[in-house]
């Protein structure tokens, strides 16, 4: 990147204060960046770091007015730096554009303008890809897979047969979509494999991250709604249906047939058993369990999960533990004194 700071400031939609002629060739954060770098500042806490960092120039809220340091004011510094960074990324490609040769494609696929597909990547028959998406090497694209326009799918992906991934979605490296479902009937202490014939549909704008599973519908689909994130090494079993807008956290789990709302957060190691129902706007701090359905709006922690501020006084209670063993222990020894002295 090579922007001057009124080329980016029109970019954020921001006003500079300062030498607008300053050239920016990178971006870095506020400790770290040096000569030629933009930063941010959006945390108060970081204000005497203004005027100390050796960055060309800061992205900054509009209430910054003190300060030496050529400026772009922003009524969202995080957001405007976040599309510079952005505009970096775009310039660092990564991939081979187009079709390698080493690609493998099989009967009836469909590829949209401008698709690049990496080395050893694999589309199945039937397999449809559209407008500038990336594919990189080593993806596993399995038969009559429909993939949306200007997705990205990094390294070593597997989308199994009939998945269906929407527009602008991300998926990086090591995730599994469309797996059997974990269903078996047991008889007389065997296990006999239910066989999973749904598919997995993954709504526009959404991004998973590194070794994430979903798993296919024993039948119909399990769904992702659009715009929601989800973490590194999440499990999402078969029939799940999540809404648009979540935020699904490193190493939680979700178990079969559970319905979650819109704009839920589902905190790191949260667990969730099957056949729930989670309604809009919950919230699910860490490590908690839910073994039950929840009513919308609603703040939960702990294992078994209830409403927030009911576990806090449930933790108060445990940590005065130890005190009230030994009141209890000091009133025995006083209740004991009394009945000794009333039978003398």
């Amino acid at each position: 990147m090579r922007k001057t700071l009124k080329e980016i400031a029109e970019l954020v939609e921001g006003e500079v204060i300062g030498d607008k002629s300053i050239v920016v060739t990178g971006a870095n954060g506020i400790k770290e960046a040096g000569p030629g770098d933009i930063t941010f500042l959006s945390n108060p806490k970081y204000h005497s770091l203004l005027n100390l960092t050796s960055a060309s120039a800061v992205i900054t809220s509009r209430e910054i007015f003190d300060t030496s340091k050529p400026v772009i004011r922003t009524d969202n510094p995080s957001l405007a730096f976040v599309k510079v960074i952005s505009l970096i990324k775009s310039d660092a490609i990564g991939y081979v554009k187009g079709v390698h040769a080493n690609a493998i494609l099989g009967k009836n696929v469909k590829l949209g303008k401008d698709v690049s597909l990496g080395a050893y990547a694999i589309a199945g028959d039937n397999a449809r890809i559209g407008d500038s998406s990336i594919i990189y090497p080593g993806v596993f694209i399995g038969n009559d897979v429909s993939i949306g326009t200007n997705t990205i799918i990094y390294a070593n992906v597997s989308i199994r047969d009939k998945s269906i991934i929407g527009n602008n979605v991300i998926i990086h490296s090591g995730t599994v979509i469309g797996s059997d479902g974990f269903g078996f009937i047991t008889i007389e202490g065997k296990h006999h494999k239910i066989p999973q014939v749904g598919v997995v549909e993954i709504g526009d704008n959404v991004e998973i991250g590194a070794n994430v599973t979903i798993d296919r519908a024993r039948f119909g689909k399990t769904s992702i709604g659009a715009g929601t994130k989800i973490d590194n090494l999440v499990q999402i079993a078969h029939n799940v249906t999540i809404g648009k807008n979540c935020l699904i956290v490193a190493q939680a789990g979700i178990s079969g047939s559970t319905t979650i709302g819109d704009n839920v957060i589902l905190a790191g190691q949260v667990g969730l058993v099957g056949h729930i129902t989670i309604g809009d706007n919950v919230i699910v701090t860490a490590q908690s369990g839910v073994s039950k359905s929840i009513p919308a709006n609603l703040i939960l922690s702990g294992s078994p999960a209830r409403p927030n501020m009911e576990h806090q006084k449930v933790l108060a209670c445990t940590y005065n533990l130890p005190k009230l063993f030994d009141l209890v222990k000091e009133l025995k020894k006083r209740i004991e004194g009394l009945e000794s002295k009333n039978s003398l």
